[in-house]
């Protein structure tokens, strides 16, 4: 009896060591792509020092807001158990309508009314497709696929289908307003818009929901067990129409912004953007079945693929060829932690 029960507590230390890497990887999934996101960064900069200068980085956070502002969204969506493919048309019918509306109704509108419109319209969207995937009792992708092509097809057969060439004046004015202007070494200044705190303060709020509220909790507990999540007193509807009316509010913003970005307002917009964000989620730790997943990892995702995407212009690679990596990447993640899995379970 004696021996035994020495040599049950080295044992349980081997077996602890060698899970140890995988447990921390279980705990903190987002890890994995930090390293792979400081390895890229230090291997271009190696190669290209230019790399890492001010008006690079500006320009890749410039980048990164639109696709953060829809990734934070679904990643609340599948931390609760679904998946929305219908943020590019949300997105695109608030951007579109919206900046009709002030054209044609309202041109004297001021632009903080023109966000929380634009928010509004995404909520409202969002509401919908909770309530239809609650109801219908139907895969949240059946779902969304359906709501994608009726929101897309609203716009173009209802809205209208030509490019908005002229902005009104105040969205012009806010797509250029400057936080802060370098002048890079070749001359040129870049700036960084105001409407990039947009993502910061996203990301807080989404932290929010999630580390300080009951809701939060109630996502997870849905997304990780929807029987068992409803046997303990969480209402499910709620918790769906709360999801993607969110993930709706965040896509709204991003149509209003990129539409003062690029001071032009296209319906065909975000068309085919659904792979690059739900991949930025998946690599930033999320699992496509629910539960699990942080803002944090959707934010190292987000610069993940932004970073991987303007790497491969820097070195001349056809951006044909993004889709091809960033598709090998999310092979690679799911590789990865099918893995973990198997070596934490035995």
């Amino acid at each position: 009896m004696t021996d035994k029960n020495q040599k049950t507590p080295k044992l349980d230390a081997q077996v602890t060591v060698s899970k140890s890497p995988f447990v921390f990887l279980q705990r903190y999934p987002e890890s994995a792509s930090l390293l792979l996101l400081v390895i890229i960064c230090v291997a271009v900069a190696v190669i290209n020092p230019s790399f890492l200068q001010a008006s690079s980085l500006i320009d890749m956070g410039r980048a990164s807001v639109v696709t953060g502002l829809f990734a934070l969204g679904v990643f609340t969506v599948l931390a609760a158990g679904g998946i929305d493919v219908s943020f590019p048309a949300i997105g695109a019918l608030a951007m579109y309508g919206i900046s009709k509306l002030v054209l044609d109704v309202f041109p004297d509108m001021p632009m903080a009314l023109i966000i929380v419109l634009s928010v509004l319209v995404g909520t409202v969207l969002g509401a919908i497709n909770g309530v239809l995937v609650h109801g219908l009792k139907a895969p949240a992708l059946i779902v969304t696929i359906g709501t994608q092509y009726f929101y897309r097809g609203i716009l173009l057969v209802c809205i209208g289908t030509v490019w908005l060439m002229e902005l009104p004046s105040q969205m012009v004015a806010f797509g250029k307003w400057s936080l802060i202007d370098i002048t890079a070494n070749s001359g040129v200044t870049v700036s960084l818009p105001v409407y990039f705190l947009s993502f910061p303060l996203a990301a807080f709020l989404t932290w929010f929901v999630f580390n300080r509220t009951l809701m939060g909790r109630a996502i997870f507990a849905v997304g990780g067990n929807a029987q068992v999540a409803s046997r303990l007193g969480y209402n499910l509807r709620t918790v769906n129409v709360f999801a993607f009316a969110f993930a709706g509010a965040l896509a709204g913003m991003a149509g209003v912004i990129q539409a003062s970005a690029n001071r032009m307002a296209n319906p065909f917009d975000f068309a085919g953007t659904e792979i690059g964000v739900i991949a930025a989620v998946i690599l930033g730790g999320a699992r496509i079945t629910g539960g699990t997943g942080s803002v944090l990892g959707t934010v190292i995702g987000v610069f993940l693929v932004t970073v991987v995407n303007n790497v491969l212009v820097l070195v001349g690679i056809p951006s044909t060829w993004q889709r091809v990596v960033v598709g090998a990447f999310i092979l690679m993640a799911a590789a990865f932690f099918v893995l973990r899995d198997r070596k934490i379970k035995y």
